[in-house]
């Protein structure tokens, strides 16, 4: 499809190009046209149109493939509802009678992998309503969607010890994205924490801070953080583009986003947000 296009987009450039240099020299030099102004305008005529042209032929088909990569995005979003609502139904009635405790290991296995489906759900929903600019503030409890994604790494890491302390913050925001800025501070704060399994999470006020206590990193390090598949530590699993999806939201909607790391003492990451009404 791509090739084609350019080829097409190559071969009309191509020809208005010569047709335009071979009615220059006509105008001008075989005919002897004196007023310049009505050729300068006529071919400024030419040049709008034929760049018109040029345009929709490169942007339509992209425009054609784009929605119907939306509508297959749509669809399967749509499609795969129902299986996580099932699973989810029937897991949380199969928990009521179960008593063996591998079975109930079992399950809770499968609810959070179901979970973490769930998970992927909500954020492919979230990226279609960013392409389709729809706008996606909503008011919205600070303490209670933390203590939400605290609750879900807590069982995601059940080895890893989360201190939440939260005081009520209610804010006007974009609350997936917020979850997924979120989401990525913490699961880099276990995936650098080394032998530590201890986060620390305080609310206070309109300060929201996140505290790992493993490797950390020093000043060279923190210069390049927020770079495009940047990692600090490259055994660590990940595709390093997490912290720079963070800085452009926090600067997209106005959340101060600060790093504080030391060389095996941990990382600290505040998110300062606006009170409601400022």
């Amino acid at each position: 499809m791509f090739a084609s296009l350019r080829l097409n987009i190559f071969i009309y450039y191509f020809v208005t190009v010569v047709f335009f240099v071979g009615a220059l020299y006509y105008f001008t030099t075989l005919v002897a046209v004196t007023n310049i102004y009505i050729l300068s305008l006529a071919f400024l005529c030419f040049i709008v149109l034929s760049g018109i042209f040029i345009s929709k032929l490169a942007v339509d088909p992209l425009q054609e493939y784009v929605n119907n990569l939306q509508n297959l995005s749509k669809e399967t979003l749509h499609e795969l509802n129902l299986p996580v609502s099932t699973i989810k139904t029937n897991t949380q009635m199969l928990q009521k009678n179960l008593s063996d405790e591998k079975s109930i290991k079992r399950l809770g296995r499968i609810q959070s992998a179901c979970a973490m489906l769930e998970e992927r759900y909500n954020e492919l929903d979230y990226m279609i309503k960013m392409q389709s600019r729809e706008d996606v503030s909503e008011l919205f409890s600070l303490k209670e969607l933390v203590e939400e994604r605290v609750a879900f790494f807590r069982t995601l890491y059940p080895q890893m010890v989360f201190e939440l302390q939260a005081d009520d913050l209610v804010v006007v925001s974009d609350r997936k994205g917020v979850s997924k800025v979120i989401d990525n501070i913490v699961d880099n704060g276990v995936k650098y924490s080394n032998q530590s399994q201890r986060i620390k999470i305080r609310l206070n006020e309109t300060r929201l801070s996140i505290e790992d206590f493993g490797i950390g990193m020093d000043e060279v390090e923190l210069l390049h953080i927020f770079d495009t598949y940047y990692q600090s530590n490259s055994m660590v699993q990940g595709f390093g583009i997490g912290l720079s999806m963070v800085k452009r939201f926090c600067d997209k909607n106005s959340i101060d986003l600060s790093f504080d790391s030391k060389p095996s003492r941990g990382t600290k990451v505040e998110l300062e947000f606006k009170k409601l009404g400022n």
